[in-house]
């Protein structure tokens, strides 16, 4: 799809010092009147978001399946929107087939083959070679559908975690604002300016851009805001705004109050955190450090009072060269994981 005509969105421009103001941006049918002025940044341009050439292919080839397709779901639009990814339900979903039938269904033949050929033909295993490779296949496939298919809603429950831990931070920057007298729209816009509250930051990104670019009150767009976030914590916040403002009351206090709301669950949080990193420590000794150098003690007795040497020195290998090398890797990486989820 061709985007509009610049020239028709942006009919005059006037060049000033730090920005540039649309007059005209088009004219109010009832009365005349031209619309309020758009302000953005010096030397920006309207941005369409366009497809890839990956995915204006699938777009070509399956336009017409994905549009009947029961995937393409008003569930599936609101996940896009949440995850912040550019492109409609329909146009989403035509890339999910293209991937599965032009990529997921080549590899999982080919990888279908190669255990065929090193089972079936190396190692002599005839029928079992074949329903074992036909199953990695249909795994292969089922599994990288799935994957794709999920892809925004993980992504925007990715953004939601991403948004709770930045929350705390941000609300204080807020609550700053606020005590200056600053005005609701003017905070959100400042907050938009700092990347270091990142998914935040962008979640009022889109809030001033709906006043700022679309000519919608700040109510409103604080409305909406709510209704995409995928944070919950961020949703009741936004709705909270909303709502002591058309109720009468004061944002002021509401800020500080949220503030040192996010302050006391931020450090629940991380005393919670620390707690399991404590039991994760307790249960690392126990069963890599303690219970192996146990089983190597009592592995080693048998060996000297019985006739089981070979084997004991099998199980010896396997426990230290094993067990417990794969133990430790395997604890690192959940306890990094763990970090890194509170990072």
């Amino acid at each position: 799809m061709a985007p509009p005509d610049v020239d028709s969105t942006f009919q005059r421009l006037e060049a000033t010092e730090r920005q540039l103001y649309t007059t005209h941006a088009r004219t109010v049918e009832s009365g005349g009147k031209p619309a309020r002025p758009v302000r953005v940044k010096r030397g920006a341009q309207p941005d369409f978001p366009g497809l890839t050439a990956l995915q204006a292919v699938a777009w070509k080839t399956f336009k017409e399946r994905a549009r009947r397709s029961p995937s393409n779901s008003p569930t599936l639009e609101e996940d896009l929107l949440k995850a912040h990814l550019r492109l409609r339900a329909d146009e989403y979903v035509a890339y999910v087939l293209f991937m599965t039938w032009a990529v997921l269904l080549p590899l999982g033949i080919v990888i279908g083959a190669v255990i065929y050929v090193f089972l079936g033909i190396v190692a002599g295993l005839g029928v079992l070679a074949i329903l074992l490779g036909a199953l990695l296949a249909v795994v292969v496939v089922v599994m990288g559908y799935v994957s794709l298919k999920g892809g925004p809603a993980s992504r925007a429950k990715s953004r939601g975690k991403k948004i709770d831990l930045k929350i705390s931070s941000s609300m204080s920057f807020i609550s700053a604002m606020a005590s200056a007298d600053v005005n609701v729209d003017a905070i959100f816009k400042e907050l938009a300016k700092q990347k270091i509250y990142g998914e935040v930051a962008e979640e009022a990104a889109w809030i001033t851009r709906d006043t700022e670019l679309l000519g919608v009150d700040i109510l409103t767009a604080i409305k909406d805001g709510a209704t995409r976030t995928p944070s919950k914590r961020f949703q009741d916040f936004l709705q909270g705004v909303v709502t002591t403002a058309t109720s009468g009351g004061q944002l002021k206090p509401y800020f500080l109050l949220k503030a040192e709301q996010y302050e006391r669950e931020n450090k629940l949080e991380l005393l919670k955190r620390m707690e399991t990193l404590g039991l994760l420590a307790e249960i690392f000794v126990t069963t890599v450090v303690a219970f192996p150098l146990f089983l190597v003690i009592m592995l080693s007795i048998f060996a000297i009072v019985g006739n089981y040497g070979a084997t004991v020195i099998t199980f010896l290998w396997a426990i230290v060269g094993g067990f417990i090398p794969m133990g430790e890797i395997g604890f690192l990486a959940f306890i990094y994981m763990i970090m890194k989820e509170g990072a």
